[in-house]
C-alpha cells in the first residue's frame, strides 16, 4: 500500500532472504570472513550460529553467491528433518546427479565417486546444511562419516553447519564428540547494536529507492531497537508497520507512536 506513496521501487523490509537488501553488520562481515577462510583453507567443518532471524539464510546466500561457480560445486540442504539415506540423496540432487543408488552403502559408494572424480577435475565441493539443530544423531553421525571421505591431500567435501542458537546444544552431547572435535571453524552471529541497526534501517531504505521519504524520528527508532532486540528479522516486520501506520496518517515522518503501534500489533500476533 505504502510502496506507491513513498517512491520505493520495491518494498524495504519485506523477510525473503534476498541478499541484495544484506547490509554486513560488523558481525555479519566477520562470520562470512570465517565461511570463506573455512571453505579455503579446506578445514573441513565450519559451523555457523545465530538466533531466529539474525540473518544465517541471508548471509548463506551471500556467501554462495560470492564462491567461484567454475571452481565450486554447491550442495545446499533446507530441510534437515531426514533419514540417513534421505539425506544422501538429497546431496547427491542437489550435487547435479540425476541417477542416484537406492541403499545407504551404495549412496556412500556413489557419494565418493562423485567427489573423487569432481577432485580430480579440478572442482572443489561445498555441503551446507541449514538449520543443523534438528538433524538426528544419527544424520550427523552419517554427515560425519562423510567427512571421512578424502584423499591423500585433501578432504573431498567441505561442510558447513548452520543453525540456531539450540545447535550448540545438540553439539555440546557426549555422543557427538567425535564430530565436535572436528570443527575447525565456529562462529556466532550477535544481534545488531542500536548505531548498526539504524544504518541497516537507512540502508535498506535505500536499497528502495528512498529519496529521503519517510524519515524515522530518533524516539521511532529507540523504541525499533528496544522492541527488537536487534534481531533483523523482527526489525524488518516493526518498520514495516510503523510504515503503513505513518501511510495511513498521510505523513512523511515515522514517529514513536507508528512504531509503539507496531509493536503492540506483533505483541498480539505472537501472544
Amino acid at each position: 500500500m505504502y510502496q506507491s506513496y513513498y517512491g520505493f521501487s520495491e518494498m524495504p523490509f519485506h523477510i525473503t532472504p534476498d541478499p541484495k537488501f544484506l547490509y554486513l553488520s560488523s558481525t555479519h562481515q566477520e562470520a562470512l570472513q570465517h565461511l570463506k577462510y573455512g571453505v579455503s583453507e579446506k578445514k573441513g567443518f565450519i559451523v555457523l550460529i545465530g538466533e531466529v532471524g539474525c540473518g544465517k539464510t541471508t548471509l548463506c546466500r551471500k556467501f554462495l553467491s560470492e564462491l567461484d561457480p567454475n571452481h565450486y560445486d554447491t550442495a545446499l540442504v533446507l530441510n534437515p528433518r531426514v533419514t540417513e539415506t534421505q539425506m544422501l540423496k538429497a546431496i547427491l540432487t542437489e550435487l547435479g546427479e540425476t541417477h542416484v543408488a537406492r541403499s545407504k552403502n551404495d549412496l556412500v559408494a556413489q557419494m565418493n565417486l562423485v567427489l573423487l572424480d569432481r577432485i580430480a577435475k579440478g572442482r572443489e565441493i561445498v555441503l551446507i546444511i541449514d538449520e543443523a539443530q534438528n538433524l538426528s544423531f544419527e544424520v550427523f553421525e552419517q554427515v560425519r562419516l562423510l567427512s571421512n571421505l578424502e584423499t591423500d591431500k585433501q578432504k573431498l567435501l567441505q561442510i558447513v553447519l548452520m543453525g540456531q542458537t539450540e545447535l550448540k546444544d545438540r553439539l555440546a552431547a557426549e555422543e557427538l564428540r567425535q564430530l565436535r572435535q572436528r570443527i575447525l571453524v565456529h562462529y556466532e552471529l550477535r544481534p545488531f547494536h542500536r548505531d548498526e541497526m539504524d544504518r541497516y534501517i537507512h540502508h535498506r531504505l535505500t536499497v528502495s529507492g528512498s529519496m529521503g521519504r519517510p524519515h524515522f524520528t530518533p524516539w521511532a527508532l529507540r523504541h525499533i531497537y528496544k522492541a527488537s532486540r536487534g534481531i533483523p528479522r523482527v526489525i524488518n516486520n516493526l518498520c514495516d508497520k510503523s510504515l503503513l501506520s505513518a501511510f495511513i496518517r498521510e505523513s512523511d515522518e515515522v514517529n514513536y507512536w507508528d512504531a509503539r503501534r507496531a509493536s503492540r500489533d506483533l505483541e498480539r500476533l505472537t501472544d
